[in-house]
């Protein structure tokens, strides 16, 4: 039996890596689209473009300008004649927030007394317009402080002193957060596309007859089939990791065996869903559609980009059988929290469920397939 397995896997391996294209989707397409979305998929906010309309023109308002700008987080385009062009600056895109000092800021601030700074925001893009208000608020309140230690008044006054600060992840950092997202989708997207090409391949090429004739048993095949892709996976994984680690810095607080470990729960959902694809599909362009259909709501669903609090009751059910959803949990956990077992046991036993039950279900189907 081993032995028969063994061949069987051998010869998936020779099928896989004999084709530059199979190559590059297991070594190179992984680590291309990492790097790519390490940069790119991030909700961090710099140089805000901004426009200033300084009706006061102090030195004042020109030290409160100036935080803004070394801040790094907002980039002055335009110093405004009117507030009339600051509007106009906004209706077309130019730029995302103008600030307005008003005429009398330093002037009352010398005495003392209360005064404004108005900052508006480009709302169209809310996620953007909330981050770069909430910087304002910092850095205004920074400038407030300096000016109430030297016997000014307060833009704000405060009447609570709050410091916070940020547990897991001190520099707030999205890459740390959106990372290790990525490391799962990447192992999810190519061992889903792997196995669910690799049986319909064999019955496309005619291949699945001569498979049939041979001494193989139903389960032998199957483990034949997915015990490579699963190999593939493991690699993947350490491959991904190492470039998030070295590449992007990304801090990995927890253990890399129990990573493994979660890993290998976490493809028995992913090659048993694959296999069931497969036992669906006729053909390799119906598999790959198939594929894409499948992995495109079960990224958005997962909570990679929006809670799944916030989703409908319906679709939150749902959720519950989305293995995506429950590894991110774990791996974010063990990259920037540390998480143990005892944390994250839940996560495991719900994956383990899911991934015997999918498995289960598409090698009866396979099984009946065969029959």
């Amino acid at each position: 039996m081993f032995e028969r397995i063994k061949r069987m896997i051998i010869k998936e391996y020779i099928q896989i890596f004999r084709d530059f294209r199979m190559r590059a989707v297991v070594f190179i397409v992984p680590v291309m689209q990492l790097i790519i979305f390490g940069y790119a998929v991030t909700t961090d906010v710099n140089n805000v473009p901004t426009a200033v309309y300084d009706k006061d023109k102090s030195c004042e308002s020109r030290e409160l300008i100036r935080k803004f700008e070394v801040s790094g987080y907002f980039r002055i385009l335009r110093y405004a004649a009117r507030p009339e062009e600051t509007q106009s600056l906004l209706d077309h895109g130019q730029v995302l927030a103008t600030i307005e000092i008003p005429q009398r800021f330093a002037s009352d601030i010398r005495k003392g007394m209360p005064t404004e700074v108005q900052i508006l925001f480009d709302g169209t893009d809310s996620n953007t317009a909330l981050v770069a208000m909430s910087y304002a608020r910092v850095i205004v309140a920074g400038f407030s402080a300096e000016h109430q230690k030297a016997g000014m008044i307060s833009l704000r006054p405060a009447q609570v002193d709050l410091r916070s600060r940020a547990w897991y992840n001190p520099a707030l950092r999205s890459r740390n957060y959106n990372v290790p997202g990525v490391i799962a989708i990447m192992i999810f997207l190519v061992c889903l596309l792997l196995t669910s090409m690799a049986i319909v391949r064999e019955r496309e090429i005619g291949t699945m007859e001569q498979l049939m004739v041979t001494p193989l048993k139903p389960l032998e095949l199957i483990l034949g089939k997915t015990i490579p892709f699963a190999m593939i996976g493991f690699f993947d994984m350490f491959l991904v990791t190492a470039v998030g680690v070295f590449w992007f810095s990304i801090p990995i607080a927890g253990s890399l065996p129990l990573l493994t470990l979660c890993t290998a729960i976490y493809l028995l959902s992913v090659l048993g869903f694959g296999l069931l694809i497969s036992t669906i599909s006729r053909t390799q362009q119906q598999a790959l559609m198939a594929t894409f259909l499948f992995f495109a709501p079960v990224v958005l669903l997962s909570g990679l980009m929006f809670p799944i609090e916030n989703m409908p009751v319906v679709v939150q059910y749902a959720m519950y059988l989305n293995p995506l959803r429950y590894f991110l949990v774990i791996i974010r956990g063990i990259f920037l929290k540390g998480n143990g077992i005892d944390v994250l046991w839940p996560q495991m036993a719900a994956l383990l469920v899911l991934g015997v039950a999918v498995m289960g279900l598409s090698v009866l189907r396979f099984k009946k397939r065969l029959g």
